[in-house]
């Protein structure tokens, strides 16, 4: 086969190791004896893209490779995608657990990816394997069309239980506050305001980021000093940040408190990157981490419907949620990672070590919470519209006394089936990106509030 490759990264995350990554996959495809046509560097913005699909286009190719070398959104893989009517498929990479930053962040890229195709239904296949191991036989089974996406059917709408109604209940009338518009290329934190009012009742107020950024400037010093010394009794290393950045983030948090008494919110939904960090100087995360140890759930990425699964996660669960990214899936460990950035609510910290203060590992600024998650039994869900179609997914894990994965606030899980078997289940559901996570087993509770929201079930 003539095979079209397009590899696609983004300059804020460790360049070198994601060219040394880039360089291993050229080596596994060109030892497949297939002719190799395209780009062999990485394409790091729209203009690169699109010359190299104009490049695959005028060569004429019989399949097409997105290589996912490191994270990024979906809008190209959507355009390469339109652009062809061969088959696609995508290579995403894991990277090692070594307690440093999330350096590829490749597999959130697959994740994004096989929403976006899934909502404008093209098919594509998937690998996700290391090009410096022993990847002939993946590399195989995915250009002989044999590791194609699928998609899962799903479940019946449950039975409403008591408890599934008191859920509901305590959802319906509650509003969310979206502060600013979800990233470009982020299909999966798009929502409609009358289907989200539809399904649970939730009325979405659609807020600027100025608004937010605007009352962090003008929080009173002595509020700020006193959020100050709470951080500073919670976290170690506080000193070791940039001051004046700390206080700008600490002040993020005083502007949700504010916003959420005067307009009465239950729940946030922030576009968080790249605003807060190149126009406000200052990280959302820890805040959010702030917000969601009392009980106020704060979504990245103005992920509303994120938002809507933390408030129904918490009611549950009686208990503070984390909504978090699924990072890295691992078949011969039978675990996978959940992360985000810094922003787990304390209260999920393993007790035997220390909160610490940290900046964002792209944008460099505080503030940010560091910590594994402790070891115990808890239960992810999403309300999804994966496909188009709203539905509850649900799944349950241990998580394990681990060391930290990667830097910020990571956790070890080994779900109740079989790594490989949740990843293919994960990629061919074309769930979101974001799960929400509570400690405990809630699935009996949230079965019955889905059959009294009218949600087909999916369970992983």
């Amino acid at each position: 086969m003539k095979l079209g490759i397009l590899p696609l990264g983004r300059p804020t995350f460790d360049v070198p190791y994601a060219e040394e990554n880039l360089a291993a996959m050229l080596a596994a495809l060109d030892a497949t004896g297939h002719e190799i046509v395209g780009p062999r560097e990485l394409l790091f913005d729209e203009a690169a893209t699109r010359a190299g699909i104009e490049t695959l286009t005028v060569a004429g190719v019989d399949q097409v490779v997105v290589l996912q070398v490191t994270f990024t959104d979906a809008s190209m893989t959507v355009a390469i995608g339109a652009a062809f009517d061969v088959p696609l498929s995508i290579w995403s990479i894991p990277e090692p657990r070594l307690g440093d930053r999330l350096r590829l962040n490749s597999f959130c890229g697959l994740n994004l990816a096989s929403h976006a195709l899934g909502l404008n239904g093209r098919d594509f296949g998937w690998i996700y394997a290391d090009p410096a191991g022993d990847v002939a036989g993946d590399l195989a089974a995915l250009l002989a069309g044999e590791r194609a996406a699928g998609k899962l059917a799903l479940g019946d709408v449950p039975e409403a239980t008591e408890a599934g109604r008191a859920i509901a209940e305590a959802v319906n009338g509650q509003r969310i506050a979206r502060i600013g518009e979800h990233p470009v290329g982020f299909d999966t934190c798009a929502y409609d305001k009358a289907d989200m009012k539809a399904l649970s009742g939730v009325e979405v107020d659609e807020l600027a980021l100025d608004d937010l950024f605007d009352l962090a400037r003008a929080a009173p010093a002595d509020a700020a000093a006193a959020l100050r010394k709470q951080a500073d009794a919670e976290l170690s290393g506080l000193d070791e940040v940039d001051p004046d950045e700390l206080d700008r983030s600490l002040r993020l948090k005083i502007g949700l408190d504010t916003l959420k008494e005067k307009g009465g919110y239950g729940a946030f939904a922030i576009r968080c990157w790249p605003e807060t960090f190149t126009e406000y100087g200052g990280a959302v995360c820890g805040p959010a981490a702030m917000m969601g140890e009392a009980r106020v759930p704060c979504a990245c990425e103005a992920d509303v419907y994120g938002a809507l699964t933390q408030m129904v996660l918490a009611a549950a669960a009686d208990a503070p949620v984390f909504l978090t990214d699924l990072v890295d899936m691992d078949g011969a460990d039978n675990t996978g990672v959940v992360w985000h950035c810094g922003q787990a609510p304390l209260s999920m910290i393993d007790p035997d070590v220390t909160a610490e203060a940290t900046i964002h590992t792209n944008r460099k600024q505080p503030l940010l919470y560091q910590f594994p998650l402790k070891a115990g039994e808890v239960t992810l869900m999403r309300i999804s519209q994966a496909h188009g179609r709203p539905h509850m997914v649900l799944s349950r894990a241990e998580m394990l006394k681990r060391p930290m994965s990667f830097t910020g606030t990571s956790g070890v899980l080994r779900f109740d089936r079989g790594a490989d078997d949740v990843l293919g289940d994960i990629i061919a559901s074309g769930l979101e990106h974001h799960m929400a996570l509570a400690y405990g087993d809630h699935r009996a509770a949230l079965r019955g509030a889905a059959g009294a929201m009218g949600l087909p079930l999916l369970e992983i």
